[in-house]
């Protein structure tokens, strides 16, 4: 039996994580007073080499940016050792997640495994989709959760697409790029979205960006924010066909992206001592945390590859979330936009050490408390 929240009635939710306003309603508190682990952002912050180009291209605010970021796109095409051509930059890769669901829009349908990121069910209702789900998680005889990222056959999947993000959100598997070849020749459609991917260290991605030279039919999503710890920026890109990408740049308003983020792009992308920072970090935080979380009584995380975790819990994901916010000004992400999920979980970043050390001891007080009641 999972116990009941209490006390005022809490503002809608949001859909998405990092809704500091919201939670700083909940907890009394001002936004910038929020912990917030419910973003799964970079929390070394935003790189030394990002401010220094912000800075120094701060007069470029008088001038509309490039309307074909030739520069950002020959940064990220050296990068990936592609073409420019095969490259258009997006305001986020929820910009990008529109034109997807326009290209979806002209198959039969679209799978997803599910739970699936919110945000592609707004990009393919946006465009009357139509969605067949697949359930990437599975009960044991002993109601134990396993992944399960074997697909049955899907009938006509020549006339459907597929949208997968790679490592999965929010319960951050991560897909074998073998595991992905065969839907390259089953479907008419296949789009990776690879938003974490760049947590990984280089030896341990399993993307398949060098192959969209090789099949027309495959688009990458990339996301420049949350590595980069530059969500408020907002800056993606998608490597595609160039044929696909001029349709959808026909598509869009022009100037999505802004010339701040454009010079921070470039610049990050070229930051290699912020990059080795994080993956260091990361191989050291997240194994610290996913012990501490095991420890206590009623959570149990998921192993996963990503810099967040999904916790099963026996108290409601709901009822933790408030109650960490106003005992501790704390914020986690509740799993109720996930129907799959529901209750059951909930999703945390990993962040610094003394951060996540906060996180655990006052998990530790609110499952004690609430633990005793249930």
């Amino acid at each position: 039996m999972q116990a009941t929240a209490h006390s005022r009635p809490m503002p809608p939710r949001p859909m998405h994580g990092g809704n500091r306003q919201w939670a700083a309603s909940i907890a009394g508190a001002a936004p910038e007073n929020i912990l917030d682990f419910s973003a799964s952002i970079n929390p070394l912050g935003l790189p030394k080499s990002a401010i220094a180009a912000i800075q120094s291209h701060l007069s470029d605010l008088n001038h509309y940016p490039d309307p074909e970021y030739i520069l950002l796109r020959q940064a990220i095409g050296k990068f990936h050792q592609l073409s420019p051509d095969w490259i258009l930059a997006g305001n986020g890769v929820a910009e990008l997640l529109t034109w997807v669901g326009r290209d979806l829009s002209e198959l039969a349908a679209t799978v997803l495994f599910t739970p699936a990121f919110t945000d592609y069910y707004r990009a393919l209702k946006a465009f009357d989709c139509q969605i067949e789900t697949y359930s990437l998680l599975s009960q044991d005889q002993n109601q134990q959760f396993y992944i399960n990222s074997q697909l049955p056959n899907i009938a006509n999947s020549h006339t459907k697409g597929i949208l997968i993000n790679n490592p999965h959100n929010p319960t951050g598997y991560l897909f074998s790029r073998d595991s992905l070849l065969p839907y390259l020749e089953q479907f008419a459609l296949v789009v990776i979205d690879e938003a974490f991917m760049d947590f990984l260290s280089p030896e341990t991605q399993q993307s398949l960006i060098d192959l969209v030279p090789l099949h027309p039919n495959l688009v990458i999503l990339r996301s420049l924010t949350k590595f980069y710890s530059l969500p408020g920026l907002r800056l993606g890109y998608a490597i595609a066909h160039p044929e696909r990408l001029a349709r959808w740049q026909s598509w869009r308003d022009p100037w999505c992206v802004n010339s701040l983020a454009v010079a921070a792009g470039i610049a990050v992308l070229e930051d290699v001592t912020f990059q080795q920072q994080t993956w260091a970090w990361l191989d050291h935080a997240k194994p610290l945390l996913f012990d501490a979380l095991s420890s206590l009584s009623g959570l149990t995380p998921l192993p996963n590859a990503a810099n967040y975790l999904l916790v099963e819990t026996e108290i409601a994901g709901s009822l933790l979330q408030r109650e960490l916010l106003q005992n501790d000004k704390i914020l986690i992400r509740d799993c109720l936009s996930f129907p799959e999920l529901g209750d059951r979980y909930f999703r945390v970043a990993v962040r610094l050490e003394n951060e996540n050390q906060r996180l655990v001891e006052a998990l530790s007080k609110v499952c004690s408390g609430l633990g005793s009641k249930i």
